[in-house]
């Protein structure tokens, strides 16, 4: 056989290997309970409004890059979960500066979040880096996007939220933008599912 062809044939065998291992990875992310009450993710290159209720996360506070901010406070993060045995949910949020609403931000001061379940999970251990917070019920314009975590995909994101909100005056922003990041970083690019939002209040 030449070498071609039976390059060829082992393509074809592991084409469906690599398919269903991509599917399972995305079945196990989209098994990650949400906090009791979140909506469900916004379908990709869908804008909504949509209402949080009251939750409680553990926040790791970060200065520099903002595109590094969510790699940097991973490790601190699951320490603080692991230690107080609280289950891991989805998404992450990651909270950044409302100066990145005027203008091409890329440093500054993010806040990174892994949320609880519920407010009823009270941490026994919170070590130094991490902050626990609650957060009061929340109204926000959310856009859904699939594909790679990037900072430039926060940006563009967040410029069509903004062209959204010039669009519908009855609604005016009241805080920080953040991001949703629903899968682990395990889940191939393509696959990876977030969201942009702004806080929001109607006029």
């Amino acid at each position: 056989m030449k070498l071609q062809n039976l390059l060829l044939t082992l393509g074809l065998i592991a084409l469906p290997i690599v398919i269903f291992g991509i599917y399972q990875q995305a079945q196990q992310a989209m098994a990650t309970p949400l906090p009791v009450g979140f909506p469900a993710p916004t379908p990709s290159d869908r804008i909504e409004v949509k209402q949080y209720p009251a939750y409680r996360s553990g926040t790791y506070v970060y200065e520099g890059k903002l595109e590094d901010a969510t790699g940097n406070a991973f490790n601190p993060l699951y320490n603080h979960i692991s230690s107080n045995n609280i289950a891991m949910t989805s998404p992450v949020e990651a909270r950044y500066p409302t100066e990145t609403l005027d203008r091409k931000v890329d440093r500054g001061i993010a806040q990174v979040s892994f949320l609880y379940r519920s407010t009823d999970i009270v941490p026994q251990q919170v070590a130094k880096d991490i902050k626990v917070e609650d957060h009061p019920p929340m109204l926000v314009v959310s856009i859904g996007i699939q594909g790679a975590y990037s900072y430039t995909s926060y940006q563009d994101n967040l410029a069509k939220l903004q062209r959204w909100l010039a669009e519908h005056p009855e609604y005016q922003a009241i805080g920080e933008p953040r991001r949703f990041f629903y899968d682990s970083p395990f889940t191939p690019a393509p696959l990876k599912r977030s969201e942009v939002q702004i806080p929001i209040r109607a006029i």
